[in-house]
């Protein structure tokens, strides 16, 4: 019996070739379901490489909508403050006997509210004597006024804010018009 099992041993097969091998160990049946198996692997990472990329950009938005939400924050609050200041200034233009110091206590909350806003990044916008900017001024009222450039703001009925690069509240201002 080990005279046999040597003998086996020491045969040496034909070396075959490779497409027979092929045949043998891989039948069309088998070869077309491997063939199947690499393009749904194929479709799988191109998906996974689609939903990452998704990924990063819901990513992007989100942090860009945080930024916009924390650029903007109190944007609200803001805009029911303006007519607070309003009333405040309104109140300041009053000249009233005997009530100065009652006057100077008005100017220091006045002058507090400002400097809050203008740390939060809220600014007057600047319209006396400045060309009429539809973007951020309403023009309210017209006056015939040849000593300046038409379209000249001639006045501040209602002062407008600019949040940041976002406006609160357009100016509203009297225009020249010019009579030729």
């Amino acid at each position: 019996m080990n005279e046999t099992s040597k003998e086996d041993n020491n045969v040496k097969t034909p070396k075959k070739n490779y497409k027979e091998i092929k045949k043998k160990n891989h039948p069309p049946k088998i070869n077309h379901e491997k063939d199947e198996l690499i393009k749904a692997n194929l479709e799988y990472k191109e998906r996974v490489l689609r939903l990452t990329a998704e990924m990063q950009n819901m990513r992007r938005r989100y942090e860009l909508d945080y930024a916009n939400v924390l650029k903007y924050d109190g944007f609200d609050i803001v805009e029911k403050l303006l007519p607070v200041i309003d009333n405040f200034e309104r109140a300041l233009k009053l000249k009233i006997e005997g009530q100065e110091k009652f006057l100077e206590g008005f100017q220091m909350i006045y002058n507090s509210f400002i400097e809050i806003l203008n740390g939060k990044g809220i600014k007057e916008i600047e319209v006396l004597n400045k060309p009429f900017d539809p973007n951020i001024m309403n023009a309210v009222m017209t006056e015939v006024n040849n000593d300046v450039e038409e379209n000249t703001v001639l006045d501040c009925l209602q002062k407008g804010y600019m949040y940041n690069d976002k406006l609160i509240r357009p100016a509203m201002v009297k225009v020249s018009e010019r009579n030729d």
